[in-house]
């Protein structure tokens, strides 16, 4: 799973430009959940090969009162930093310790996490001239950076992720291909424990827990006939005796990297409040991801026709992007329509590992042609010639000419709603590459 690294400190020390550093863009933020985390926000970045996530937190104040805003900062920032794998702590080099920086510094060294000491704002100071004072907040080294001038950052991420496990590249090698990876997403209270049980219960599984991350990330193995699956949850199931216990506990990171470490994700819907922000969002990172999806209406017993038709319209309106996976309309409370759903997931991850052959494409290629061609461009108009596949989950279509990058998004959604309906393509992103010939001697006299 990705490391992920916490921006923690007082206002105005420069975690936002930070953030942005780390995630080299200005709008990195992969979820930003209205209310749950309003001052939290989630950006991927890398280093060479290995990838993480960052969070960036509001202003903290370990013992702001009850009532105010800063307490409600401070308890973003407790969440963040139990997601964390190592805390970066950001000091204001320019301004020197504060009593905040104390208070900080005192809560961290509680907790015993990974964490470092970064003295931003520091560009143009002379080494240990003032950094010397930030060692008496008793954690360590003082690692000097200017996030808005980009000095140390790279230094900063290798120590941060040295501090971590290197990825384990002989257990990703040794996974079962025939297991189905399942992650079940969703907001709060959309039902996952409910559908969670009911899936534990009617099948009469023997589960068990396999090691998981510091999050406490679970795994559920199972079998459905014939099929074997492993369940990833991003609800929280935790072991009570021999009997598991569903506990709806909402973790960003524990959802983002439950996506990405599954062939087929679940996304839940509410029907009784409708496609919020949030839905809008993991579905975003499902796509982005280029997972296998499986749409799922619950509490569909609670409500009345009219909200039914009001909540069908939103799915069409909000997930228009999503519109290639299949949708069921299920109650886990009743267990209802919930036989269908492992159908769809099959088909899913079928269709997210489909072959589709040179000869195939290409055939279907200038048939859509024959039938329709790419706009004119000025002068030009693209030549699309063959087509081949360039990988799988999710399919990838590479297609080959001259001119293609006059071809429009329009015109590719054409080609790719053709595809899908000869390699029946339900329920997996489909991704199209445009690849121009280019002329080896254009640039000889």
């Amino acid at each position: 799973m990705k490391p992920v690294l916490a921006l923690v400190g007082r206002p105005n020390v420069g975690k936002s430009t930070l953030f942005n550093r780390l995630t080299k863009t200005r709008d990195a933020i992969v979820a930003d959940f209205a209310g749950l985390t309003r001052d939290r926000h989630y950006g991927n970045g890398r280093l060479g090969p290995r990838e993480y996530i960052v969070i960036d937190t509001g202003g903290f104040e370990p013992d702001a009162g009850d009532g105010s805003i800063y307490k409600e900062m401070a308890k973003q920032t407790r969440q963040a930093v139990a997601e964390a794998d190592v805390v970066l702590f950001l000091v204001d080099a320019r301004a020197g310790v504060s009593a905040q920086d104390h208070d900080i510094a005192n809560y961290l060294r509680r907790l015993g996490k990974h964490c470092l000491l970064v003295a931003n704002k520091s560009e143009g100071m002379q080494d240990g001239v003032k950094l010397s004072e930030f060692f008496e907040l008793g954690l360590g080294e003082v690692l000097a950076v200017s996030a808005s001038h980009g000095q140390g950052i790279r230094g900063l991420t290798e120590a941060a992720l040295d501090l971590l496990p290197p990825p384990d590249e002989d257990a990703e090698a040794e996974e079962d291909p025939g297991v189905i990876k399942l992650a079940v997403a969703g907001r709060p209270n959309v039902g996952k424990s409910t559908l969670i049980n009911a899936w534990l219960g009617e099948e009469r599984l023997v589960a068990f827990d396999l090691p998981g991350t510091t999050r406490d990330a679970i795994s559920v193995p199972f079998e459905r006939d014939g099929s074997r699956f492993e369940l990833i949850d991003t609800a929280g199931l935790r072991r009570k005796g021999k009997v598991f216990e569903a506990i709806e506990k909402f973790s960003v990171v524990k959802t983002l990297q439950a996506i990405e470490n599954a062939n087929v994700v679940l996304l839940l819907l509410d029907a009784t409040q409708g496609v919020t922000d949030q839905d809008a969002h993991i579905a975003g990172y499902i796509l982005e991801s280029g997972r296998a999806v499986v749409l799922a209406i619950n509490k569909w017993d609670a409500v009345d026709e009219y909200q039914r038709k009001v909540v069908e319209r939103s799915v069409e309106q909000r997930l228009a992007f999503l519109k290639f996976a299949a949708l069921h309309l299920i109650s886990a409370k009743k267990r209802q329509g919930l036989t269908p759903v492992w159908k769809s997931i099959a088909q899913a991850h079928a269709a997210a590992n489909r072959k589709m052959s040179t000869p195939v494409l290409t055939r279907l290629l200038l048939e859509a042609l024959q039938f329709q061609q790419p706009q004119r461009s000025g002068m030009f108009r693209p030549k699309l010639r063959y087509a081949h596949q360039g990988g799988m989950n999710p399919p990838v279509v590479v297609i080959h000419g001259n001119s293609l990058e006059h071809v429009s998004d329009t015109y590719k959604r054409y080609l790719e709603g053709r595809f899908r309906k000869a390699f029946d393509l339900v329920g997996t992103p489909l991704r199209i590459e445009l690849k121009t010939s280019t002329n080896p001697y254009k640039d000889q006299d």
